[in-house]
């Protein structure tokens, strides 16, 4: 199945880069590690309204993700380490939603995402 592009909403999504060393106000380092990700990329997906029982089957019998991402570009870069702006499109502010599960098939892929709040 084909996803209509009127159907597609926009959305920011920043990929895992690893981790990068934390230094202090006097620019030493702490011995602690921070994660690191790309700038936000835009990209246009179907956003399902809310997680309904269907989503359920398609990614076996987790529970914990509050909405189904669809997109029919099978190069889409998005995995389980990546960090997403749905709800609030301004990526000066912390990302609303992360990635808990992809779903590949031949013509499409899913993502399950969980709704986060991100002290930043």
């Amino acid at each position: 199945m084909r996803l209509l592009k009127r159907n597609k909403q926009q959305i920011y999504y920043a990929l895992y880069e690893g981790n990068e060393p934390i230094k202090d106000e006097y620019g030493n380092l702490t011995g602690e590690y921070g994660i690191k990700y790309s700038n936000p990329v835009p990209l246009k997906l179907n956003i399902s309204p809310a997680r309904g029982e269907s989503s359920i089957a398609q990614f076996g019998q987790m529970e914990d993700y509050d909405r189904v991402l669809i997109t029919d570009d099978m190069n889409c870069p998005i995995d389980e380490n990546s960090i997403l702006w749905i709800g609030n499109l301004n990526t000066n502010e912390p990302h609303d939603y992360i990635v808990k599960r992809v779903a590949r098939s031949l013509n499409n892929i899913s993502y399950a995402v969980k709704k986060v709040k991100v002290n930043g």
